[in-house]
């Protein structure tokens, strides 16, 4: 045991006397920790210099017909970007750089993914409304377990409305689910 421990310590010592004798290995040295310090530094400054994000308020549930989906694409004033999912909404404006104008899922802001993330084509969102009945097995799972993933991450919204459905009035459940808030602001 002491044995191999000399033949490493003496082998570390002969890379280290092999690299303070050559000028041209201290340079090499000297040029890897530099670069090293310029990428590091450089990362820094990436995220010191991105501009912050200011919180929008948490939007009130409610549902969406396909055009009033299409207004929250992150290209409005104030950025908010909406997703529908398996006929569910979810606000992923905190998920900007993915789904905003200029992400590489910009295709899905303001719009159903769930047939492009059924089938992994990012452009394969339609302009109606999608029953998805065509979808096979796999691709529904696909779905739900899409589903299931931006319900853990993101907020729900509301639903997204089949052609002729009526919109659900959340308003009334929240006053009726909540009756302790109400007796606070009286």
């Amino acid at each position: 045991m002491a044995e191999e421990v000399q033949k490493s310590s003496g082998f570390l010592n002969s890379v280290v006397s092999e690299i303070v004798q050559s000028p041209l290995n201290l340079s090499l040295i000297g040029l890897i920790l530099f670069l090293i310090y310029r990428i590091v530094k450089s990362r820094q400054d990436e995220k010191s210099t991105e501009p912050e994000e200011k919180a929008l308020p948490k939007m009130k549930k409610q549902d969406f017909s396909v055009e009033e989906l299409k207004k929250f694409d992150g290209t409005q004033e104030d950025g908010r970007v909406l997703v529908a999912v398996n006929g569910k909404v979810y606000d992923v404006t905190k998920g900007k750089k993915f789904y905003g104008p200029d992400g590489p899922y910009a295709a899905f802001a303001g719009r159903d993914a769930s047939r492009g993330l059924a089938t992994f084509n990012v452009s394969a969102s339609g302009e109606g409304y999608d029953d998805l009945s065509d979808l096979t097995t796999m691709e529904m799972d696909s779905v739900r377990e899409w589903e299931s993933q931006f319900n853990d991450k993101y907020e729900y919204v509301g639903r997204l409305l089949k052609p002729g459905e009526v919109p659900t009035n959340y308003s009334d459940e929240e006053d009726e689910s909540n009756p302790t808030e109400k007796s606070k602001d009286d």
